[in-house]
């Protein structure tokens, strides 16, 4: 009789949507389904739904990377997915206690809510990319967020290859 194996351990660091449409809430559904064992780490509670985003509450940096360490530490992880980061401060709690950490991570930068919300400032875009890209295996921007990331605006499915494997290249991971 063998082992039932075990699922994977996966952890998201990401706002949350109170709506379930996005960020930690769409992230636990997709580990689950993908029969995945899901992990939380909240960055920031939004109140949103399918209007827009009425207001954003950030946690405490400290308390951000608490949480991280405290899933890894004692379930373990076997991979990473980063979503909304607001700020510089959670950027560098974020990074530093990811640093060294040997597993897949996935950064999905997310600039803007679906109804145009902006939901990061731009320092901490800044930050994202010098602290949080080196860190990751996978980057996976949408159209607009590519967009702001390269300054490009690809209108054709040949050109947003190109601008996304130039981007690829420049950052040293998948895209």
């Amino acid at each position: 009789m063998s082992t039932p194996s075990k699922p994977p351990r996966v952890l998201a660091i990401a706002g949350s949507d109170s709506s379930g449409g996005a960020g930690i809430q769409a992230d636990i559904k997709t580990i689950t389904m993908l029969s995945g064992y899901a992990m939380t780490a909240l960055t920031s509670v939004t109140a949103q739904n399918s209007v827009g985003v009425q207001a954003i509450t950030p946690l405490q940096p400290h308390f951000i990377a608490t949480q991280i360490q405290s899933c890894m530490d004692d379930i373990g992880v076997e991979a990473i997915k980063i979503g909304m980061v607001q700020y510089v401060t959670m950027v560098d709690a974020i990074a530093e206690t990811l640093t060294g950490v040997d597993v897949p991570i996935v950064l999905d930068p997310v600039f803007m809510s679906t109804s145009g919300a902006q939901l990061i400032d731009e320092e901490a875009l800044t930050a994202i990319r010098e602290k949080l890209f080196p860190l990751a295996t996978l980057i996976t921007p949408n159209l607009p967020e590519l967009e702001k990331l390269t300054g490009a605006k690809p209108e054709r499915a040949d050109e947003m290859g190109d601008v996304a494997k130039a981007f690829a290249d420049e950052v040293g991971c998948a895209l």
